[in-house]
This record gives structure tokens, C-alpha cells and sequence, in this order.
């Protein structure tokens, strides 16, 4: 009996206390959690690069330049109870400062992702450069193994000059013969 509850309880230690279970090795662990919040870089550096390309362009300067208008003639022109933001317009300095702390991290994340970009690009471009001399070279080598190959090779020139050169003996042979065969024929 006592064996049956010491088999129901789990393993125990040398002093009889039962031992938590341990842990299956052949099972993943649960995820802790975390207290910050799970996101996706990539996500993250896409949304980056789209606001810096938008802070980058002449449309954002338009929109600044007639919110920020529009926000300073109403904040003078508009009766007293309508008006939220008197005349040092600290609220607009603040919403500009909170626009420039957000926009000027964002742009440095934008413009991080674009070095790796080039560095990865800069690298494909070193790479194929390589392949490119390496195949040069080898070119360069076939083509001078060709020309000593040639080199040794009987070309058509070659050919035609040793042709003439056997013409000419075997004319200057036949003028000599025909006199000596007529000097044997007597």
C-alpha cells in the first residue's frame, strides 16, 4: 500500500518530500511573458520608411505649412471662447516638438534599413565583380594558350609560302634536268 501512494504522489527525495516534476525535454517550453509588448521589426521598419519617405516630400511641407496657418490665424482671429491656444502658442510648440521626436527616430531607423540595404547590395556587386575578374582572367589565359597553340599550328599563309617555295625548286630542278637528260640522250 505504502508503495501505491508513493507511486500516486511521485517521486520522492531521501527525506520522503515529494519532488516537483521536472520539466519533459522532449516537449518546448512555454513562452514566458514579457512585459513589453511583442512586434514585428520588419513591420515596424516598413511603417519607418514609409512615414520618412512622406516627411520627405514637398506634399508634407504643403499640409505643415497650411495646418500650422490655419492654426495660428484661428488662434488670433477667432473670438476668445474659440480659441485653444493662445498667442505664445505653446501647444502648437508643443505638438511641432512631439512631431520632430517622433519623425527624427523614424528617420534614422529608415535611413539604418537603407545602409543595410546597400551594404547587402554593395556586397552582391563586390561578389560579382570578383566572378567577373576571375572569369576575365580565365578568358585571358585560354586565349594566350591559343595563340602559343597557334603558334606551332600551320596556318593557310604558312602553307601557301612553302607550296611556292617547292614550285620554285621543282621549276629551277626541271630546268636543269631537261639539259642534263639531253646531254645523256647523245
Amino acid at each position: 500500500m505504502a508503495a501505491e501512494d508513493r507511486a500516486k504522489n511521485g517521486p520522492s527525495g531521501a527525506s520522503g518530500l515529494a519532488r516537483p516534476p521536472r520539466p519533459r525535454l522532449d516537449q518546448p517550453k512555454a513562452p514566458r511573458r514579457r512585459l513589453l509588448p511583442d512586434y514585428d521589426p520588419e513591420a515596424f521598419g516598413r511603417f519607418s520608411e514609409r512615414i520618412a519617405r512622406f516627411l520627405g516630400t514637398g506634399r508634407f511641407i504643403v499640409w505643415m505649412t497650411l495646418i500650422i496657418i490655419l492654426w495660428v490665424t484661428w488662434n488670433v482671429v477667432a473670438p476668445l471662447g474659440l480659441r485653444f491656444d493662445q498667442y505664445p502658442f505653446i501647444f502648437l510648440t508643443l505638438a511641432l516638438s512631439l512631431q520632430a521626436s517622433y519623425a527624427a527616430p523614424l528617420i534614422l531607423l529608415a535611413q539604418n534599413r537603407q545602409d543595410d540595404r546597400d551594404r547587402v547590395t554593395h556586397e552582391q556587386d563586390r561578389k560579382q565583380d570578383e566572378r567577373s575578374i576571375a572569369d576575365t582572367e580565365y578568358l585571358t589565359r585560354e586565349i594566350a594558350a591559343l595563340r602559343m597553340g597557334l603558334g606551332e599550328v600551320a596556318t593557310r599563309d604558312w602553307i601557301r609560302s612553302e607550296l611556292e617555295a617547292m614550285v620554285r625548286d621543282m621549276e629551277q630542278r626541271r630546268m636543269l634536268l631537261p639539259a642534263e637528260s639531253d646531254e645523256a640522250d647523245r
